[in-house]
């Protein structure tokens, strides 16, 4: 390798150490473009104590500096391009290794000759711009190697393993530019498609290098953020040991995913394939990168299936007229290096120049043989987008050179001084129509096509199944034609990779613990939750009048629950209080026929009536609480049934006082009865009446019952009730009903040792038994029922109460009436009646 050694005791001196190195294939021109490119493949080490220098190269690959030199041939013979100027090159070979980079790179910047004493060292670069380098790890180290010395090197790299995103940055490479897109795009494009697959469970092969390290902690970051797991990541470089090896089989054996995303190059694969194999690694669906899923010598070695069906990124197609052709003729190699030329010769035909022996079995190469009788990886033409990205670069400088000579002939100082930031700016069309640019990191615009491995008879072939274009939105970037793509073991249906089934909707995902987010529980969405999509990750809560409907995946009305009149207890309930209302009626149609009879004169007939006529009102009123409350049946139903009851129970406790006072009036010459004449049982009947009113006048005032929307008492139902306001409204109104039966049954029962024939007292107190009896009962049933039962109860209550007083009161008299007319006269009611009770109830009978 060539150094320079500083020596300060005797001045600056430069030396050249060590043997110097020379292009093998180079021109002159009057601006020297540098090329750093594979020609060998490997090297032949035998002898690893590193005393001995590597042996010769083997394994040639031209096509990199064909499409160099086929560029700067066209470039010379353009009269718009650079006109006045030729282009030289000198092309190293690197031979893939990072350190033949560094010095190859060091080789071009310093030239060969040896330096003359006392010469300054800080002489000119040998050469304004380097096509560099197909690897990441070697230009990296090229990059960083030059980049101190703040030489003006613009370095535009071609290959797919020269993609790391690590070298968009511009603070660590600031004069790095490539022309073909970062592994930024690529990583996202490749978990992109991966997720669009379906496949969130997958495995990962990278190349330990910068190339795979960096690429595939890209496809990871761009994989997590799209829900993707990787089951395992496992480094692999073709100087592993066979130990290493094995354990990344026994890694891939004991995995459960079926989807394999392999970051390496081809050399990797011409490795793995074989050890794949022998271990069985088969049925697996591979995901590539561009750098070997198109690579028709990987698919040539892939003998037994392996790679069959797997997808991956290639570059998009690109054209340039008569590259492929000039590739093929190595003729102008001869005079770029003669030497070269005839190992490139001999390498292709399988021939010697000079054979030293006679009996050795060697063909002699006659110099006529044709390129076109072969068939081999030098004749392959399936890498053509990345030979002509060599040409794009090379093209790229002379542009940038030509701007710069447009605008002055001291083009050559402003190029050195700010080559980079010249090269970032240039943008053009190739002759094929192709524009090239770069963007502020020095990459181009990322284009992709996705490539399926398909089996035909015995061979791979590569069918382009879709298209990636990161120019597009991020909704448009992908497109797929799915129905042509051919899956792993020749199958058309597409595998399955994943940790845990889908959850379907109406359950959300629970992270199982301990393991990636890729592996997870489902779990049913709780009641009035819900999910309405596969894998969610969380259930929605329904809005307020909405439940969740039986499978948890739809917000459903709820059912809104009322006592209605087409549900069977609304029947039910509406039938009873019609009837009661029915049974009033034909009880006051037979009292009016029979006004004049003494038994209903005998029981105060006016009071009767009145009461008849309350009673109708009470069986009516408990109408108004079936059927959807509003604002007027709420406050109608609860001040009906207040006023109502009241007057009811005020012409019950009328008529207790009048025989109540009938019949105690015992005194000689007594006169009660005329302070509680009719006149005066109507203003009580009113007076009692209008207290009731002023209650419910003020508990409408202050705060009156309203519709109301029970959301708690049931989760999945709308309660639909009257909500009563004023609480204290409500139970005074209840309180004075009581009050009035409590007061109605005293009185009757201090009268109810008066004589049988004549016992309404009796059938009175046996009335109000049955109703405090129903109303104190009511009470906790009334607290504890729900929804529209609470409803229900309160009308049984009302209809209880109602049919305990018509029945009571007057169903006995109507036996009378009309079963046993012959009781119905004076002297039967009044036989056992005592003579004084007897004058006062005559007294009475006649008012």
């Amino acid at each position: 390798m060539a150094i320079i050694n500083f020596s300060r005791t005797n001045g600056n001196f430069c030396g050249l150490h060590g043997e110097p190195v020379y292009p093998p294939l180079s021109k002159d021109g009057d601006i020297i473009v540098g090329g750093i490119l594979p020609i060998h493949r490997t090297w032949e080490i035998t002898d690893m104590t590193y005393k001995v220098k590597p042996s010769t190269m083997n394994c040639l690959n031209y096509k990199f500096s064909q499409s160099l030199i086929f560029a700067i041939e066209e470039i010379n013979n353009s009269s718009s391009l650079l006109p006045g100027v030729s282009l030289g090159y000198k092309i190293y070979d690197t031979c893939g290794s990072t350190t033949m980079g560094v010095k190859m790179a060091m080789a071009l910047l310093n030239g060969n000759e040896n330096s003359i004493l006392n010469e300054q060292c800080t002489k000119p670069a040998q050469v304004l711009a380097i096509i560099g380098e197909t690897q990441s790890s070697v230009s990296m180290a090229i990059a960083k190697s030059v980049g101190p010395f703040s030489i003006p090197m613009v370095s535009v790299y071609t290959d797919p393993s020269a993609t790391c995103e690590c070298l968009s940055d511009k603070r660590i490479y600031p004069s790095f530019l490539r022309t073909v897109p970062s592994d930024y795009y690529q990583s996202r494009a490749m978990a992109e498609m991966v997720k669009q697959f379906g496949w969130t469970w997958v495995g990962a092969i990278r190349r330990d290098d910068d190339y795979g390290n960096n690429g595939m902690a890209a496809f990871t970051a761009a994989a997590e953020q799209l829900g993707v797991c990787l089951e395992y990541s496992l480094p692999f470089f073709r100087t592993y040991s066979q130990e290493k090896v094995l354990r990344i089989i026994q890694q891939i054996k004991s995995s459960t995913s079926r989807v394999i995303v392999a970051f390496v190059t081809h050399w990797d694969f011409e490795i793995l394939l074989d050890v794949f194999y022998e271990h069985n690694i088969t049925g697996y669906q591979w995901v590539g990168t561009e750098s070997w899923i198109s690579d028709s010598a990987v698919a040539r070695l892939d003998k037994h299936k392996i790679l069959q069906g797997a997808i991956g990124l290639a570059l998009a197609q690109s054209k340039v007229t008569g590259l492929k052709d000039f590739i093929l003729d190595i003729n102008p190699l001869q005079s770029a290096g003669s030497a070269i030329f005839t190992e490139f010769w001999e390498t292709l035909f399988q021939c010697k120049y000079t054979v030293q022996n006679d009996t050795e079995d060697t063909t002699v190469c006659t110099g006529q043989e044709k390129l076109s009788e072969i068939q081999n990886e030098f004749t392959d033409m399936t890498q053509m987008p990345i030979f002509c990205n060599v040409y794009k670069g090379v093209y790229a400088i002379a542009h940038t050179l030509h701007n710069l000579l447009g605008c002055t002939q001291t083009f050559k100082i402003l190029f050195k001084n700010r080559s980079h930031k010249h090269l970032k700016r240039v943008r053009f069309k190739t002759k094929d129509g192709e524009e090239v640019f770069f963007d502020k990191n020095g990459d181009p615009a990322a284009k992709y096509e996705i490539i399926n491995v398909q089996t035909v008879e015995d061979h791979h072939e590569f069918v382009t199944v879709g298209l990636y274009d990161s120019s597009f939105p991020a909704h448009n970037r992908l497109a797929l034609k799915m129905s042509s793509i051919v899956w792993a073991q020749n199958s058309n249906q597409m595998p399955v990779s994943v940790c845990s089934e889908s959850c379907p909707p109406g359950t959300r995902k629970a992270v199982q613990k301990g393991k990636p987010i890729c592996c997870f529980d489902c779990i049913p969405c709780a009641e009035g939750e819900i999910s309405n999509m596969t894998d969610s990750i969380k259930c929605e809560q329904c809005y307020q009048d909405y439940w969740s409907n039986l499978h948890r995946n739809e917000c459903v009305k709820k059912e809104i629950e009322f006592l209605s009149y087409e549900e069977t207890m609304g029947i039910l309930l509406t039938t009873v209080s019609i009837i009661g209302t029915f049974i009033t009626i034909i009880i006051a149609i037979i009292f009016f026929k029979h006004k004049n009879t003494p038994i209903v004169k005998a029981n105060n007939s006016e009071l009767s009536f009145l009461l008849l006529f309350s009673l109708a009102l009470c069986f009516l009123c408990s109408l108004t609480f079936i059927g959807q409350p509003s604002e007027w049946s709420c406050v109608l139903r609860h001040t009906a049934f207040g006023i109502t009851f009241v007057l009811c129970i005020s012409c019950v406790l009328g008529k207790t006082i009048v025989v109540l006072m009938a019949f105690r009036a015992t005194l000689p010459g007594s006169n009660v009865m005329k302070w509680f004449g009719p006149l005066q049982q109507r203003l009580s009947v009113l007076a009692f009446t209008l207290i009731q009113v002023l209650i419910c006048v003020l508990w409408l005032t202050t705060s009156p019952p309203f519709p109301f929307k029970n959301l708690k008492h049931y989760k999945e139902k709308i309660i639909l009730e009257c909500q009563l306001g004023s609480a204290i409204g409500f139970w005074a109104v209840l309180s004075y009903i009581g009050l009035l039966a409590l007061l109605c049954f005293v009185l009757a029962f201090l009268a109810r040792k008066l004589p049988d024939k004549f016992n309404e007292a009796k059938f009175i107190t046996f009335s109000m038994l049955i109703f405090c009896a129903v109303w104190i009962t009511f009470i906790p049933a009334y607290v504890s029922s729900p929804g529209k039962f609470t409803v229900a109860v309160e009308i049984f209550a009302i209809l209880a109460s109602s049919f305990g007083l018509l029945f009571c009161i007057f169903l006995p008299k109507c036996y009378i009436i009309i079963v046993k007319p012959e009781m119905n006269t004076k002297k039967q009611l009044m036989n056992k009646v005592p003579i004084k009770q007897r004058n006062e109830w005559h007294k009475f009978d006649e008012k």
